[in-house]
């Protein structure tokens, strides 16, 4: 695939992933079984996107994957709770929590923003902590995560 193709592909999936969030909120109106049917099935579609279709043009041309966080949303997906998480001995659950709530702001906010800010302000200050607790931290404000 030359250059030029790849970038016209890569604009076309970039706007596809763009729509099924879209949709993913939309979905997240409906009621709990279709909710959790479709929001299933648009998962593995959205899988499908990132791993089958853009990371194979990301791989041949790296200069094409976004740099801008808004423009590539993070997806986490985990089975983990916060009873199965244990902090490390040097970070407590109030340093976490001081963390989130210091990059809260009074309008909304796409939560994958916050996670990816708040997992920055960990690293900056040294502590060892994934986005996967940090969102478990954020249910514990009761943010929803969007």
């Amino acid at each position: 695939m030359k250059r030029e193709q790849a970038d016209r592909i890569n604009d076309h999936l970039l706007d596809a992933w763009e729509a099924m969030d879209k949709a993913r909120l939309a979905i997240a109106g409906l009621a709990k079984v279709e909710r959790l049917k479709f929001d299933g099935l648009l998962r593995e579609i959205v899988f499908d996107l990132q791993d089958k279709l853009l990371l194979q043009i990301w791989e041949q041309y790296p200069e094409l994957m976004p740099t801008d966080v808004d423009q590539l949303p993070p997806e986490i997906c985990s089975e983990l709770t916060w009873s199965d998480v244990s902090l490390p001995s040097s970070v407590t659950e109030g340093q976490l929590d001081e963390i989130i709530l210091s990059l809260l702001k009074s309008r909304w906010q796409k939560t994958t923003v916050l996670l990816t800010n708040a997992g920055k302000r960990c690293e900056e200050l040294g502590l060892p902590i994934s986005h996967e607790v940090i969102s478990l931290d954020c249910g514990h404000f009761q943010i929803p995560i969007v």
